[in-house]
């Protein structure tokens, strides 16, 4: 049985459910009940109650959205989104969110370590979002680095930006800022800009300071 963090199962031979909130190992995982108090058990001991609908992130798709029209094309927004788990704050998810019009060819590695791991790999059409990846909230200095890189494609008539790539880790400074409210996941949380449009040079004030 495939389980993720998130997850809420129960015991077999207990009367205990709660939520999946740490991979101890390949054959261990940590539950936190209702009461928070979090209880390692082999993951062979618990029965999967309910959890995400998963995304089939490994079939992509040939089928191409339906385009807009290119006066309405919006060719800017994309986000690194993260929220806390439904069930338990101690569940982070990290989804990949596409504002723009363009329909998305996705992938993420992990790298921790030196150690390499294929996390993600799918289509995201315009104005929608996958989740890509689930951590613990108290393991953040432990949280892998992140390497995105994102294709861009269109039905319509409009230039495609240059492939996006983003690798980094994510830190607790970046989680210091005020939580935001993700229109696509109706759920407050935080964003990273991926697509950060380059900054504006003012010729004339350059100029003027090597002067």
């Amino acid at each position: 049985m495939n389980l993720n963090l998130g997850d809420f199962v129960r015991f077999v031979d207990e009367n205990i459910e709660g939520t999946i909130t740490r991979i101890i190992d390949k054959d261990t995982i940590g539950v936190t009940d209702a009461n928070d108090f979090e209880i390692p058990v082999l993951a062979s001991k618990v029965t999967l109650v309910h959890g995400d609908i998963p995304d089939d992130n490994t079939v992509v798709s040939n089928r191409q959205a339906v385009a807009a029209p290119v006066a309405e094309f919006k060719k800017e927004g994309v986000y690194l989104g993260l929220v806390a788990d439904q069930h338990s704050a101690v569940v982070a998810h990290f989804h990949l969110i596409n504002e723009t019009s363009f329909q998305l060819l996705a992938s993420m590695t992990t790298e921790k370590g030196g150690t390499y791991k294929g996390e993600f790999a799918a289509l995201i059409p315009a104005n929608t979002t996958k989740k890509i990846y689930s951590a613990n909230m108290g393991d953040i200095q432990l949280w892998p680095k992140f390497n995105i890189e994102v294709l861009f494609s269109t039905a319509a008539n409009v230039e495609p930006p240059a492939p996006l790539v983003y690798s980094e880790n994510i830190k607790g400074k970046d989680l210091s800022v005020a939580k935001v409210e993700i229109v696509l996941l109706k759920q407050k949380g935080w964003l990273i800009r991926l697509d950060e449009p380059a900054p504006v040079l003012d010729m004339q004030k350059l100029k003027e300071k090597f002067q």
